[in-house]
């Protein structure tokens, strides 16, 4: 290679990565490979070496955890870190919001648009779908989410829908795009769609982000949906211009199928840039070789779009070690007796540790023998409190209180509970509000809106506006220290006037309900509990508007905090890009990984669905480091029945010196036994 290395430390196909800039570049990058690596050198090889301007670079990512990461990295490896902040670093979704931001009028949205979480779309395709039924609307939703991704417009869906269900979610799916639009509010989807759009419709908006953005960066491409690629090829490509871009993936690791992720884009990049040059990173840095045999072995029965094997300078390691339990029950105690063992035997951190399964209903078993172990633990993937629907009904009120300008929050609360303020009203108040570009709370007292919606439909509007404005005016004001009401007052009031107990007992079966309002109830106590200056050690009284502000700031650092010293448990979905020194890979059985798909479906979607989740095995087994423990288990609950199980196909694919068959019974230690054997450890001398 002519180029010499930027920095030292790289092997060679990392270096030929981090250096070439003649055109197309495809990054193979197997599990622990160095990767992000590749991204962050080239970068800082970039400005420093070939004198690009850091504002006309952009790395994209899928999280923003990693690009958070990414660019800390870059600011370590640059003369001047400042220039890090001058970079584009960001998800796919936050470069959309940052185009539509600035190019609002172009697809005909104000400058101050919305974005609806998913919980506010739920409710929209509640309403134009006529049903409460929550597997209905979330297939809606899902339907819509793909036809979106994969850039298919309504009346394209509507004209290839194969039966009437699907012609009826196409049908919803053009109101639910007519809706959006007259609320001027975009969804999830729509950060991406509509930049194409854009940049295919308007050549001199494309070209001045063609000029902005002048080389292009993308992790984990093999998680790419149709509209992300579009995106991305509207960037690089134009009349004249040679397409500058790195993208990084593996196609093995490409387990996103079931959300539009389409792992042909990788295939796609070649015919679409002939002169694309391919490098494949194979040294692994992460597992030792038996591992990484093993996860060669599984994914060798795949078809095979780049072919490559990973390899590691990490020794032998120690043999994988594969038990067959006989109940989920059994599965769950015995993999707490390990962990606890292995962490005394080896003066381990919990952290190091981490038990990973195909689904969530899994965890509630195991959870309980960790609880009764005392083992600390943390879930990935699971839901915040703070993102429970009740939840975040009343901090609708509460934003709505600290900003009247906040749309999604103004619809959700003058909605939640129903109030006579229905869709067509919001859909005229929403053209309303886009014709004098100003918020929904402020069009509702514009001069105008009454020659459009009659006095039935305004009144409440404008009754749960007054409200609104009343508890603002109350919530800014200070303690009784000061001159007026304190938090828990004007939180009490708000919750009385919306009677959001009846609305819940309304809506929900009783112990459905019940549940929730215990969790209102504790979110309500929590903030009074602040607002009187407990638990967060300053014991200074805040105002509402400060609760308002903190709980705001809580929900953007989630996960910023530093990590408790906690076994992390996680979906396998959810530890994708993750790594533990031991990883116990549980409950792998046939039907649950492999995943039990429809029974109906047609063999050659149950064929790539398999692969799918051969890859998932895959991403598992390379998570860990130095051990990896398989279960599977005999039999298993399901739906209050215990049901008999085999052991996944994947583990026979491992090609593992060890047989799949159930390990003997003095291997399933009881409470007794592990008491035992733990005394034992403690009397052993020290070597």
């Amino acid at each position: 290679m002519s180029q010499s290395a930027p920095r030292f430390g790289l092997n060679g196909p990392q270096s030929e990565g981090c250096c070439y800039l003649d055109g197309p570049c495809l990054v193979l990058a197997g599990a622990g490979s160095g990767k992000t690596r590749v991204i962050t050198q080239k970068i800082a090889y970039m400005i420093e070496e070939k004198g690009y301007d850091p504002r006309t670079i952009a790395a994209l990512t899928f999280t923003n955890k990693a690009a958070v990461e990414m660019q800390e990295r870059i600011g370590k490896l640059l003369k001047q870190p400042k220039q890090a902040k001058m970079l584009t670093v960001s998800t796919f979704h936050s470069l959309g919001v940052k185009i539509l931001r600035q190019e609002a009028n172009g697809v005909g949205l104000k400058d101050r648009f919305s974005i609806m979480d998913s919980d506010d779309c739920y409710s929209l395709v509640q309403d134009l779908a006529l049903t409460t039924d929550k597997q209905v609307i979330r297939g809606i939703q899902t339907a819509i989410s793909l036809w979106k991704n994969g850039l298919v417009d309504p009346e394209l869906a509507i004209k290839q829908a194969k039966d009437e269900d699907e012609a009826q979610a196409a049908r919803i799916y053009r109101s639910y795009v007519a809706t959006l639009q007259a609320y001027q509010a975009v969804d999830f989807d729509d950060l991406i769609r509509l930049p194409v759009e854009l940049f295919r419709n308007n050549e001199p908006i494309r070209d001045k982000w063609q000029r902005r953005l002048r080389y292009l960066l993308m992790d984990e491409y093999q998680d790419t949906n149709t509209c992300q690629y579009e995106l991305v090829k509207l960037l690089v490509t134009g009349l004249g211009k040679k397409p500058m871009f790195t993208a990084v993936g593996d196609d093995d690791q490409a387990i996103y199928a079931w959300r539009g992720a389409s792992v042909e884009n990788l295939r796609t990049l070649q015919t679409d840039f002939p002169d694309l040059r391919v490098i494949k990173l194979e040294q692994n840095y992460r597992s030792t070789t038996r591992i990484l045999q093993a996860a060669n072995a599984v994914i060798g029965n795949n078809p095979k779009l780049f072919d490559k094997k990973l390899w590691s300078e990490h020794g032998l390691g120690e043999p994988i070690e594969v038990f067959g339990m006989p109940t989920d029950e059994a599965e769950a105690q015995q993999v707490a007796i390990m962990i606890s063992a292995d962490h005394f035997q080896r003066k381990n951190k919990w952290t190091d540790y981490a038990i990973l399964y195909r689904s969530n209903h899994q965890a509630r078993v195991i959870e309980q023998a960790l609880r009764q172990e005392r083992i600390p633990y943390t879930i990935s993937g699971g839901q915040s409190f703070f993102d429970k629907a009740e939840i975040k009904d009343i901090i609708a009120y509460l934003r709505l209180i600290a900003n009247e300008d906040d749309d999604p929050a103004f619809i959700r609360a003058v909605t939640t509970p129903r109030r006579g303020v229905g869709q067509s009203t919001l859909e005229v108040l929403g053209a309303f509000s886009g014709q004098w570009q100003c918020s929904l709370f402020a069009a509702v007292f514009k001069g105008g809106i009454e020659a459009l919606l009659p006095d039935r439909q305004l009144r409440p509007l404008r009754e749960f506006c007054n409200f609104i404005n009343d508890l603002e005016s109350r919530a800014s004001r200070p303690g009784p220290s000061g001159s007026g009401d304190n938090a828990a007052a004007v939180l009490d009031d708000m919750m009385k006037e919306i009677n959001y107990e009846n609305y819940l007992y309304d809506s929900f079966e009783e112990r459905a309900a019940q549940a929730k309002w215990q969790n209102v109830l504790e979110f309500t106590n929590w903030l009074k509990e602040r607002g009187r200056g407990g638990r967060d050690g300053t014991g200074e009284e805040k105002n509402l508007l400060e609760l308002t502000q903190m709980v705001a700031l809580m929900s953007m650092l989630e996960g910023k905090d530093e990590e408790p010293d906690a076994i992390r448990m996680s979906t396998l979905h959810a530890s994708k890009g993750l790594e533990y020194p031991h990883v116990f890979l549980v409950g792998c059985e046939e039907g649950i990984l492999p995943h039990k798909g429809d029974p109906d479906m047609p063999a050659e979607q149950v064929a790539a669905r398999v692969e799918e989740e051969r890859r998932l095995m895959y991403v598992g087994i390379t998570r860990a480091q130095r051990t990896l423990r398989i279960t599977w288990c005999k039999k298993r609950k399901r739906a209050g029945e215990q049901v008999h199980c085999d052991p996944s196909r994947f583990i026979k694919e491992m090609q593992l010196d060890v047989g799949d068959a159930p390990p003997k019974e003095s291997e399933v230690l009881t409470p007794k036994e592990r008491l035992a054997r733990l005394k034992d450890l403690l009397s052993t001398p020290k070597a």
